[in-house]
């Protein structure tokens, strides 16, 4: 797959805020598909869920494992990390070097 698709398919997954919301609860710890339905059963079904989670794991934000009977879900840290170096690393260093002027500037006067 080209990168530009990996690109189109992690954007598009992290497009939907229910998609967000799944990703913020794995960052505290891994759970098992039936504690995240349990988590939006008031808002989704059951396979609307694992939609979501289809779509996820095909941008490969997420890695399921399987144990028996149960479906663990973890947060796959990788993808954040590559956006991170790719587009934000380069804005943060001009930021970082922006306020190092002026405080070099501020000290001055």
């Amino acid at each position: 797959m080209s990168r530009a698709a990996r690109d189109d398919l992690l954007f598009k997954a992290l497009a939907d805020s229910r998609r967000r919301e799944i990703l913020d609860l794995l960052k505290e710890g891994p759970r098992t598909t039936g504690e995240l339905c349990e988590h939006f059963e008031a808002a989704l079904d059951r396979c609307t869920v694992m939609q979501h989670l289809g779509v996820l794991e095909k941008a490969e934000l997420i890695i399921p494992v399987r144990e028996g009977r149960k479906r663990w879900n973890y947060l796959n840290a990788a993808p954040f990390k590559e956006i991170h170096d790719r587009w934000i690393s380069s804005y943060a260093t001009a930021a970082v070097d922006l306020l190092s002027k002026l405080k070099r500037d501020l000290e001055g006067e």
